[in-house]
This record gives C-alpha cells, sequence and structure tokens, in this order.
C-alpha cells in the first residue's frame, strides 16, 4: 500500500498578485525537489506543471500526491525546502478552521482523482480519523509505535 495525500488552501490573493510570489516563484522548485525526494510516487499537476488550476469546495486550491510511505512524506514537509513555505503559509493563505490535509492508505498504481481525495477530506471533517481518512497526528503515532515495537 502507498499513502495519498491531500491538502487544501485558499489563497488570499490571485495567483498573479505580487504578493504571490513567493509562493508561485518557487513551486516549480520545492515540487522537483518533492519527485526527487526518495518515496515519491505522484502528484496531481496541470498543463502549468503544478496544481494551481485546479479547486475543490469553496474555491479552495489543492496539492494531492502519493507516496511509498508516511515517513518519506514526512522527510519531504519537514525536512526539505519545503518546510520554509510551510511556515509561512499564512502569508498566502487564509487562516483554516476545518481540517485541510487528510491521508488514505491506496493500492500501489492507484491514482486518486481529485472527487475521491476530497471525500476523503469531508469524512475527516466530518467523522474524525478512521483507517479511510486521517492526518498528521495519525501518522507520528503510527511511526512512534512502531519504533517502540523495534526498540
Amino acid at each position: 500500500m502507498h499513502i495519498a495525500e491531500l491538502n487544501i488552501g485558499k489563497f488570499k490573493y490571485p495567483t498573479h498578485d505580487p504578493r504571490m510570489a513567493g509562493f508561485m516563484d518557487n513551486l516549480d522548485r520545492v515540487n522537483a525537489i518533492a519527485e526527487r525526494s526518495p518515496g515519491f510516487v505522484w502528484r496531481l499537476k496541470g498543463d502549468n506543471n503544478n496544481a494551481t488550476d485546479f479547486r475543490v469546495g469553496d474555491d479552495m486550491a489543492v496539492n494531492l500526491s502519493v507516496w511509498t510511505d508516511a515517513k518519506s512524506l514526512e522527510d519531504y514537509v519537514f525536512k526539505t525546502v519545503h518546510v520554509q513555505f510551510y511556515r509561512n503559509k499564512a502569508a498566502w493563505f487564509d487562516l483554516m478552521e476545518k481540517p485541510y490535509v487528510v491521508m488514505w492508505w491506496v493500492p500501489e498504481g492507484h491514482l486518486p482523482a481529485l472527487d475521491e481525495a476530497y471525500v476523503r477530506l469531508k469524512k475527516y471533517e466530518q467523522e474524525g480519523p478512521s483507517a479511510e481518512a486521517f492526518g498528521w497526528r495519525q501518522v507520528m503515532d503510527e511511526q512512534r509505535m512502531r519504533a517502540l515495537r523495534c526498540a
């Protein structure tokens, strides 16, 4: 099994607005790092080589990807230059009061459609974590449990 993830956000400004330059000007670089990262399988992208043209729900921008395992995704998000953009997301995205990240297991070779991913996010939002839809906390808890079993 592989792990799929969707994260969404509402852009504060149109993508061509100069206030979005710090985000938009670095998308290709950050996406290239993802694609070269151990465990990367696939990411949703349009003709512009990113996912900025895709939307779900109330005009939410999306990032949808598949990784071989949660640790690889975690390493990319928190141990590459990506973390700088994650920490500065408030400059480009509105604050989210509802869950904006969801993960779920997919069979190897399955590339989730955007509508499938959004259904998972809504399930997580409405019902909380489950085997079908979970967040970072559940991933981290699972990794800690594995580490304890191996110790």
